[in-house]
């Protein structure tokens, strides 16, 4: 039976998980949208691209600079700062008449993820009663991948049925951040300020006993990251141009399901350990690429969407892993400092590949381009794999 104080406590960690949602869910709307900008405004396929790049470097200078903030100032203010520039993010959006304002709006979009990513996770796993962390732990990580797969979903729904394709999903996505805010005011603070916080970049170097270890996981997220980006990019004018798909709710709804099979993947992950779902991940995004390119090749909607699911799959193992294996390899007292520097390195495999896709579709066409994005990948996924054989080898041999 619960007691009165968990019941208290229940709502405000679900309170913050909800506002982690929304804050992610602001970052990918614009995901199915971008064929219709690309038609209002009359850029190539490569400028969505590097639109896209934008966000991914937005959370990485968000990382590095401000990734200690909630430490020194409190959870609250950081959450709500992530809210507001998502706020700002969509008015840039609502009000978009070119690429400065797209260019704005997901510049603002990525600092919001990157302060909201560490602060929330955090947020809602200290706000949950005592003999809920687990499942807090669980529901911060699908809170953060559930608000990117419902982006695209939302987004994608309202443009293809509702009228005002670019305006009413940022009205909506305003409402929607109103609300977070003032949930998130109306939330405990979990940590004592301490002044103020250093401003400098974070050192992102790893010890060199576990250097071997974090390649591999490196490798892996660096892929499984890497997929990610591609259909939070260009999947909807891969689905348009060479699927012949132009509903914006189907390419919502296959973006979703790679986020949700992420999720699902992470699910597995945690049953089956790092040591086996690390590996196993590799495997199952080399699969899920090959399906991927199969699709390409014959312009198969259903084996994309098969591919999508199995790429999902494959990247929630092996993230999951990678993040277990490298904070409990990790000494203690410089754990933040490795762990950032794995999250860089993935979000640099959301945005330099893709923008790699989208200079190469100008040169040999986008259905060229994705044959060689995902034997690339498959490619990384195979040799991430091989790494921790030969580590698992080296080490039973001892």
């Amino acid at each position: 039976m619960e007691s009165r104080g968990d019941v208290e406590r229940g709502w405000p960690f679900l309170a913050a998980a909800y506002a982690f949602v929304v804050t992610m869910c602001g970052t990918t709307l614009p995901t199915p949208l971008y064929s219709l900008y690309q038609r209002e405004f009359g850029f190539s396929s490569f400028m969505v691209t590097v639109i896209f790049a934008v966000y991914a470097a937005g959370v990485i200078v968000a990382l590095l600079l401000l990734g200690r903030m909630s430490d020194f100032i409190g959870r609250r203010p950081v959450l709500l700062a992530a809210l507001v520039l998502s706020g700002l993010s969509a008015v840039c959006f609502l009000l978009a008449g070119g690429l400065p304002e797209l260019f704005t709006g997901r510049t603002l979009s990525g600092l919001s993820a990157g302060l909201a990513t560490g602060t929330a996770t955090v947020m809602v796993i200290e706000l949950a009663p005592e003999r809920r962390r687990r499942a807090a732990t669980l529901l911060a990580t699908g809170a953060n991948l559930g608000g990117l797969g419902v982006g695209p979903l939302l987004a994608g729904l309202l443009a293809q049925y509702a009228p005002a394709p670019l305006k009413l999903v940022f009205v909506v996505d305003l409402v929607l951040v109103a609300v977070a805010a003032a949930v998130v005011l109306a939330l405990p603070e979990t940590v004592r300020t301490r002044g103020r916080p250093p401003l400098s970049p974070q050192r992102l170097r790893v010890p060199k006993e576990m250097r071997t270890t974090f390649a591999a996981a490196a490798m892996a997220g660096f892929a499984g990251f890497a997929t990610l980006g591609l259909f939070t990019s260009v999947s909807p004018t891969f689905l348009s141009e060479v699927e012949g798909e132009s509903n914006l709710a189907v390419a919502g709804a296959v973006v979703f399901s790679v986020f949700a099979a992420s999720v699902a993947g992470q699910a597995l992950g945690r049953r089956l350990g790092p040591g086996r779902s690390l590996p196993g991940g590799c495997a199952v995004l080399v699969a899920g690429m090959t399906a991927i390119a199969v699709s390409l090749a014959i312009a198969s909607l259903a084996l994309l969407v098969l591919g999508a699911v199995i790429a999902g799959t494959g990247q929630g193992l092996s993230f999951l892993a990678a993040v277990r294996v490298v904070t409990g390899r990790s000494p203690a007292d410089r754990r933040a400092e490795v762990t950032s520097a794995l999250f860089v390195l993935m979000y640099l495999g959301i945005s330099i590949p893709v923008i790699g896709v989208g200079a190469l579709s100008l040169a040999v066409g986008l259905r060229s381009a994705g044959l060689v994005f995902t034997g690339c990948v498959a490619l990384l996924a195979a040799a991430a794999l091989l790494r921790l054989r030969g580590i698992s080898d080296a080490a039973s041999s001892r």
